[in-house]
């Protein structure tokens, strides 16, 4: 495969991509790597191949495909392959929680001698590098590299890159618990979405959506918490995103926790009871606990009101419905009713007296 057929096939994933066939793009980009006989081709693929693994979540395939681009970059001796490849490898590494050699990495990117390419490239080394020192806990340090990254993308007026450390910045605040800026910088990061994001992944959205739910629930916001959360999370359906559908469903638990629901008190009233009939050794007892801390489990939707099964535990798209209950997407093409089958169950209920 030669190069002007490679370029074709790449953006042919791309748009497969982009309208979210996700694996018919992967599908495409694959057979690229598997025939290309251009080395730029086989880069740049590649670095499709990272992008789609980090937002499925498959941070191990991540690094595979990094540790490969890499390789190549070095082949073809270009430094801004080179930094780009090296970037990449500190971003996989940083999704794998090795901080450490994120910063080695992103240290790397940063004492190469590139070209203009290289360095609008160093905001995002920044920003990663920020990432790990936070996830050292080492706030000082991460506050630096999250206000390079921040100057690099205003002196590039890269819009992206400063909608990103915006999310980072909201972060980290969250964990100095100084949560006004912790809401301001993700509201910002909205407000730039909103102004300069019509031809951005709506990834963008989601994330900063997400960002200020977390701030706004610190801040005892609940109702402002809970939308927020539910559009990141209706975006995280449709795209896939199983990391933000799993921050989107913790958040939603710790909303549910800040308001005191009666279910959450419920379904540790069952918890605690089951423990002290096994410890009894009244069995009759500790299955109607059991029985019935299910049953609330259920109620509270972490596992899909069709087959029963835990939301997470299969390898499955998920759909949100208008009116917020969430099943496996399988589940509702096979289900063959228009409408909200829990919403049905429950208007079938009858009535208090």
């Amino acid at each position: 495969m030669g190069q002007d057929q490679t370029k074709q096939q790449i953006e042919k994933g791309l748009k497969l991509y982009q309208s979210n066939q996700t694996d018919k793009a992967l599908h495409v980009w694959t057979k690229v790597l598997e025939k290309t006989s251009d080395p730029g081709g086989k880069f740049r693929v590649l670095g499709c191949l990272i992008t789609a693994h980090s937002e499925m979540g498959k941070y191990k395939d991540m690094l595979k495909y990094a540790l490969e681009q890499i390789d190549t970059a070095r082949e073809m001796e270009d430094p801004d392959y080179l930094t780009e490849g090296y970037l990449n490898l500190a971003r996989s590494n940083e999704k794998l929680c090795d901080f450490q050699k994120t910063v080695s990495y992103c240290k790397t990117c940063l004492n190469m001698q590139g070209t203009t390419v290289s360095l609008q490239l160093n905001g995002q080394v920044c920003l990663s590098m920020g990432n790990a020192f936070l996830g050292l806990s080492v706030f000082q340090k991460a506050l630096e590299s999250y206000e390079k990254a921040l100057r690099y993308a205003h002196n590039n007026d890269d819009k992206m890159l400063e909608c990103r450390v915006c999310c980072s910045l909201g972060n980290i605040y969250v964990q100095l618990k100084d949560f006004e800026k912790a809401l301001f910088f993700p509201c910002k990061a909205a407000e730039l979405v909103n102004d300069y994001g019509k031809g951005w992944s709506l990834k963008y959205r989601a994330m900063s959506q997400y960002h200020m739910s977390v701030a706004y629930r610190k801040l005892e916001r609940l109702p402002d918490a809970m939308e927020c959360c539910e559009e990141s999370m209706k975006i995280a359906l449709q795209h896939g995103d199983r990391p933000l559908q799993a921050l989107c469903l913790l958040n939603f638990a710790d909303i549910h926790r800040c308001r005191h629901d009666v279910d959450l008190c419920t379904l540790k009233v069952h918890c605690l009871s089951e423990g002290i009939y096994r410890s009894r050794g009244q069995l009759n007892e500790v299955r109607e606990q059991v029985v019935k801390f299910l049953q609330c489990v259920e109620e509270l939707e972490l596992y899909c009101g069709m087959c029963g099964e835990s939301i997470g535990d299969r390898d499955q798209k998920l759909q949100a419905l208008p009116c917020s209950h969430i099943f496996h997407l399988k589940c509702l093409q096979t289900n063959g009713t228009k409408g909200c089958p829990k919403c049905f169950k429950s208007s079938m209920k009858p009535g208090f007296v």
